[in-house]
């Protein structure tokens, strides 16, 4: 999983942490959100970002993009430096790289037409005429499968699965390379969630697309991603193809995601993870590897020292001591 080609993006030791309290309270906390997370999204793939709720990948998803601003770290599209991008530079990026958000109703505005948000983008980067501009937003309501219409209708009138197409065009109608959509089905019913992920991968081999997939569920990211990167508290502790980290896990954690998510057998579910203990503060992480609190595998060396992510098969990194 490397590739800083044209159209790739590379992850460096990306790190944020969030100070939080000030001087009235006395007490400040450093939430350390994401430390040194690297990953690669190369060309026309889709890479699948997953953990527990509060492990830090939305986080990594939006300081992608410099929607929160990262603290240390490089993050590479198409050989050029994210971060240390100019605004001009950083104004033709997303052209490039656009944002799929998780609620399709607070990530549009109520006040504005459908016809506006699509347009608006378009008008800021200067892409065509009126009549172009136009027409680039009904051939992308159109593309999600939308009568033309709804540009004239506003984002109350739309159910919560037309409003997440809605929120794919205005993603889409810069016709970017790279998307980072962030828990785009999780606000769906599972029904809704079946159409949008068909849609997505319809654009997806259509268009060429690059996808970083933010997730819970590891049936989604099974179903749309070549790849997979597992997150905890902040950390990434396993990557590799998605059918051989799902089939075999080799880090306790994604063994315990993996038999603690639904599956139609109903006999063959576990509670590993909440027998285990709960998420350690991201204020407060263990020393060590810090899985090692609800590790059921957890040997003395797993308190002391940070286990290092490497290669422990071909296309296929953990970071954990049961592998030194």
């Amino acid at each position: 999983m490397s590739d800083e080609s044209a159209g790739g993006l590379a992850v460096r030791h990306l790190t944020k942490h969030f100070r939080l309290g000030g001087l009235l309270s006395g007490k400040r906390q450093v939430i350390q959100a994401v430390t040194d997370v690297s990953l690669d999204v190369p060309p026309g793939e889709s890479v699948g970002l997953v953990g527990e709720s509060g492990c830090g990948k939305s986080t990594v998803s939006r300081a992608i993009l410099r929607l929160t601003e990262p603290d240390a770290g490089e993050v590479v599209f198409d050989g050029v430096d994210i971060r240390q991008a100019s605004r001009a530079a950083l104004r033709k990026l997303r052209q490039r790289l656009q944002f799929i958000f998780q609620d399709p109703y607070s990530s549009l505005n109520q006040r504005r037409s459908i016809r506006k948000t699509l347009e608006e983008p378009l008008r800021v980067h200067r892409l065509g005429t009126r009549a172009e501009i136009r027409e680039k937003a009904e051939a992308a309501i159109a593309e999600v499968g939308l009568p033309l219409e709804a540009l004239d209708r506003y984002p109350h009138e739309f159910s919560g699965g037309q409003r997440q197409r809605i929120g794919i065009a205005r993603a889409l109608v810069l016709n970017p390379e790279l998307v980072v959509a962030d828990e785009p089905v999780s606000a769906l019913d599972v029904s809704v969630q079946a159409q949008i992920l068909t849609l997505l991968d319809k654009l997806k081999a259509q268009r060429g697309l690059s996808f970083l997939f933010v997730s819970h569920d590891l049936g989604v990211v099974r179903h749309f991603c070549g790849s997979v990167c597992v997150m905890y508290l902040g950390r990434i502790v396993e990557t590799g193809p998605t059918k051989e980290v799902l089939d075999a896990p080799a880090h306790p954690y994604t063994q315990l995601l993996r038999e603690s998510s639904p599956v139609p057998d109903p006999t063959r579910r576990l509670t590993l993870i909440k027998n285990e203990g709960e998420i350690p503060s991201p204020a407060d992480p263990p020393r060590g590897c810090a899985f090692h609190t609800r590790c059921p595998h957890r040997m003395p060396v797993c308190g002391e020292r940070l286990p290092e992510l490497k290669a422990q098969a071909p296309g296929r990194k953990v970071a954990c001591h049961l592998f030194d």
